[in-house]
């Protein structure tokens, strides 16, 4: 059954409808049914260029900073660029700013390009900061097509202990999902994240200078 929440009229129900059946209003359950959200996980990046530089600095990765619409554990979804609602019966495992913090360091470790790595309240002495704002992770809905999965990081790289901005970055990544199913569009956003992850780690270790003698 797909999740797309319900709408109410008549015209927009037939539409979604002819894609997949419809669930229940966004965010609620019906009456009794007692039944628990789906919840759902994304996956680090683990294929990068095979040229990138080995570093021997440590970084800690910050707390994404997000939008109150995005800084939960809901799957937002977007049926206008002004408009914001979530798929119903279907959570993240985690609040979306968190799970990509932690996607993030696993991404970074996943290159084998690194000394150590971690989240900003570790027990790391890094020597760079990466300061990340979550600016988009919605499905997007537009007539005649399923959900797109859009994706947007931009970050920071900060030297420390001096807390000096190196350089800035952002990347942008949409993806198509096959139908309106929530599995599928989970999946596009599995492709949309990574691709925005490993553009971001990859510029990452080519940014940064070695450390100081």
């Amino acid at each position: 059954m797909s999740v797309l929440p319900h709408t109410t009229t008549r015209r927009k129900f037939l539409k979604l409808a002819s894609l997949a059946a419809i669930g229940t209003a966004a965010g609620c359950q019906l009456p009794g049914s007692g039944e628990p959200p789906q919840l759902f996980t994304l996956t680090p990046k683990s294929t990068f260029a095979g040229d990138l530089p080995r570093a021997d600095w440590q970084l800690a990765v910050e707390m994404p900073v997000a939008s109150g619409g995005i800084d939960t554990s809901r799957i937002a979804l977007a049926r206008s660029p002004v408009t914001l609602d979530y798929f119903a019966r279907a959570n993240w495992t985690d609040t979306a700013p968190r799970m990509v913090q932690t996607l993030l360091v696993e991404s970074f470790e996943n290159t084998g390009r690194i000394v150590a790595v971690g989240r900003e309240s570790s027990s790391l002495r890094p020597d760079y900061l990466l300061k990340v704002d979550l600016r988009e992770f919605q499905a997007e809905l537009r007539a005649g097509a399923p959900p797109a999965a859009r994706v947007r990081l931009a970050v920071r790289l900060v030297r420390l202990p001096e807390r000096t901005v190196v350089a800035s970055f952002a990347h942008e990544a949409r993806q198509p999902s096959v139908n309106s199913d929530i599995h599928n569009i989970v999946l596009a956003f599995d492709e949309a994240l990574g691709t925005a992850m490993r553009r971001v780690v990859e510029w990452t270790l080519r940014t940064a200078e070695p450390r100081r003698a």
